[in-house]
């Protein structure tokens, strides 16, 4: 007689990661708890400076919350506080993301079907505009062959509207930090985030180390959530520009092929340059000085991010030199792209 087992239903946990952002907890935290039903509900608080756990405590009895000892930024906040998460599959969700009617079952459902699938990430819409995708994430994220991140439906600052067109399934290079559904298993085994980021980039370099193991990414379009954005770091704050402009080069000198490594750094440097320079007449010394101060950054991280690099890293770039098409040649829609 054979016995068949049935496979044990997955857990899963939502984890708000949270710092000073009572605010959002009032907004969208009572319809985070009533559309994930069965899922257990975490807040990780990084030293906030705020009300925001007596808050929780007192508004939402049943959330999980676990407090660090200081603010780690995304990627070290998520590290340390994920230590104490014993669910199966993490979602990372921001804490100013208003979640939609049964958001989580498509997605509990693309992981069952394929064991490979290690991250997967809803269809990304703006909360200020639901008609428009939002900048982090969209509808899936890829990469050019010279490091630039873009999305379907985001072309550096170009967002499209939402007329269903990335209403699909499919897989995709890198899955959104705003909402990143990930097996616990699959986050541990590659060491979670790196913490240096502290914010922006990291589940980009995250995502590349996980699809070297072989795993996939992929994006959902049954799932919808809504993002704010810039709810924790401002977007016109100069410390982001430094982030985005440090961390990119960063996690290309640790997961670039060796044979692209050398070519693509000295080219993305003369194009940062460029940037720079182009910030001095459009938005002020203050970001330009954020990039010379990436560089720098960059320079003295440079022998510790040589040693990060492992054999295999391949190359997984979707188009090609998107920062000409865009800027030169105004293509600024997924589809016009080569």
């Amino acid at each position: 007689m054979e016995i068949h087992k049935r496979n044990r239903l997955q857990t899963l946990a939502i984890v708000i990661l949270n710092y000073n952002g009572v605010k959002w907890f009032a907004e969208f935290l009572q319809g985070v708890i009533d559309h994930s039903p069965g899922s257990s509900v975490y807040v990780i608080d990084n030293a906030s400076t705020d009300d925001s756990v007596n808050y929780l405590k007192h508004a939402f009895p049943s959330v999980n919350i676990i407090q660090n000892t200081k603010n780690m930024g995304y990627a070290g906040g998520y590290n340390e506080g994920l230590k104490y998460v014993s669910e199966d599959i993490y979602c990372l969700l921001n804490s100013d993301v208003e979640v939609t009617e049964n958001w989580i079952s498509p997605i509990l459902s693309l992981f069952e079907k394929d064991a490979d699938i290690a991250a997967i990430q809803p269809k990304i819409l703006s909360h200020k505009d639901k008609k428009k995708f939002e900048f982090a994430g969209a509808g899936g994220g890829f990469i050019d062959n010279l490091g630039y991140p873009f999305c379907r439906g985001r072309i550096f600052f170009s967002l499209e509207e939402d007329q269903n067109q990335y209403n699909d399934t499919c897989e995709i290079f890198w899955a959104t930090g705003a909402c990143l559904f990930i097996r616990k298993e699959d986050f541990h085994v590659q060491g979670g985030f790196d913490s240096k980021f502290f914010a922006h980039m990291e589940e980009i370099d995250l995502c590349w180390r996980l699809k070297n193991a072989g795993k996939k990414i992929y994006y959902c379009g049954q799932s919808t959530v809504y993002h704010v954005g810039g709810g924790t770091l401002d977007t016109h704050d100069p410390h982001k520009t430094y982030l985005n402009f440090r961390n990119n080069l960063l996690m290309l000198i640790k997961n670039l092929p060796s044979d692209k490594l050398a070519g693509v750094i000295l080219f993305r440097l003369i194009l940062d340059g460029l940037a720079g320079i182009d910030f001095i007449f459009s938005g002020g010394w203050k970001y330009c000085r954020a990039v010379i101060r990436a560089h720098f950054s960059v320079y003295r991280l440079l022998p510790e991010y040589l040693k990060k690099r492992k054999a295999g890293t391949r190359n997984y770039f979707d188009k090609k030199y998107i920062v000409f098409q865009y800027f030169l040649k105004k293509r600024i829609k997924y589809t016009d792209l080569h």
